[in-house]
């Protein structure tokens, strides 16, 4: 059977109840490989992850994140921007959260095929992670990703808007 990718897009969700099974580190590879894949602006590639899987170490990220699931997973993935590598467009926009954020879904996307599930986490403390991870100044923790194996099989139902809610031709209409 083929899976596409809109098949792939479609399968994907925030996974936030992880089984005990560890993942394989083969596996992990794959998810980091197809992230180091993914465009970014100019090519700068100002992406870092940090791949967490010692439980000590995983307990005092969660700390960053105080939510009961998280710690669960049994891998934690730190999505850093490298603000000393980033492109900077004229007005001074930094691209890294955009170059972090597409990667991120590269990675999200390849967890789907392999039969893991992620759960794209932003709001948590940043400056508590970068001080436990002790990260240097250029870098920035832009999103934890928690990783593992679904505990049951129940996948809830998305909610998107409309693609005519979401899309205007040539020009913004309302």
């Amino acid at each position: 059977m083929i899976v596409t990718f809109l098949d792939l897009a479609e399968k994907r969700y925030s996974l936030r109840t992880f089984s005990d099974q560890s993942v394989e580190k083969e596996k992990i590879l794959k998810l980091l490989e197809a992230a180091r894949l993914a465009p970014s602006a100019v090519n700068y590639q100002p992406c870092h992850f940090i791949v967490v899987t010692d439980e000590a170490l995983k307990t005092k990220v969660a700390e960053g994140y105080s939510r009961e699931w998280f710690a669960k997973a049994p891998v934690v993935i730190v999505a850093c921007g490298d603000h000393s590598a980033s492109w900077k467009r004229r007005d001074g926009k930094d691209h890294v959260d955009v170059d972090v954020a597409i990667a991120v879904d590269h990675l999200t996307l390849a967890a789907v095929e392999l039969g893991l599930g992620t759960c794209w986490v932003c709001a948590f403390d940043a400056a508590h992670v970068h001080s436990v991870l002790e990260l240097p100044e250029h870098l920035e923790a832009i999103a934890l990703i928690p990783l593992g194996y679904p505990l049951d099989g129940q996948v809830p139902v998305k909610k998107r808007k409309e693609l005519a809610e979401l899309v205007s031709w040539n020009g913004y209409k309302r």
